[in-house]
């Protein structure tokens, strides 16, 4: 396999064989999106005469439309592999699994469910706590938001969220010592059109 992409996995901190994450990412490819979508064919004719009319364009998918699928998935097989285990969560958290799941339960920690087993993404976790201020930050997300929206938020640079000078992510932000405050705010508008 590629040398280039065993540096660029292990300069991500992913812990995955080249062939393990081209298989996650085939994996997550056929299971996210079908591969030629074509909305048209979701409507019915008299649903898809008005849409049209309104100048909203239903032709069949084209391959310039591929990046933004694939940088999707991508980021979902990311998400994936780098999250870990209750079992993992909990003993770097020095508690019981229970208190994982409990946690879970109460919106104190982002998971889904894969296979029948939990997964927590890594962003969550700093040395052997949790992310400070996550609960605050968890608390203001609105419920309809997916594990993936989350962490693209608390891992994308914000201009409102400056540490020395130059704009930080969120997660950075909390790990910084910012005002969870600040994060909530943003972190409360996920979702909403700007």
């Amino acid at each position: 396999m590629s040398p280039a992409l065993e540096t660029v996995l292990a300069k991500a901190g992913l812990h995955v064989t080249p062939d393990a994450f081209l298989d996650l990412v085939a994996d997550a490819a056929k299971r996210l999106a079908p591969p030629h979508p074509e909305p048209a064919s979701y409507l019915t004719p008299d649903v898809r005469d008005a849409l049209v009319d309104v100048g909203l364009d239903l032709s069949p998918h084209s391959p310039d439309d591929d990046k933004p699928r694939a940088r999707s998935i991508v980021a979902h097989a990311v998400l994936r592999d780098s999250a870990i285990t209750v079992a993992d969560a909990a003993t770097q958290l020095g508690v019981d699994t229970s208190r994982i799941r409990h946690r879970l339960g109460l919106g104190r920690l982002v998971g889904w469910k894969d296979r029948g087993s939990w997964r927590l993404p890594a962003w969550q976790f700093a040395g052997n706590g949790v992310l400070p201020g996550l609960e605050a930050v968890l608390a203001s997300v609105p419920e309809d938001q997916p594990a993936l929206v989350i962490a693209g938020f608390m891992t994308t640079e914000q201009e409102d969220l400056p540490v020395e000078g130059r704009p930080a992510s969120p997660r950075d932000w909390l790990l910084a010592g910012g005002d969870p405050f600040k994060v909530t705010s943003l972190a409360a508008q996920l979702g909403t059109p700007v």
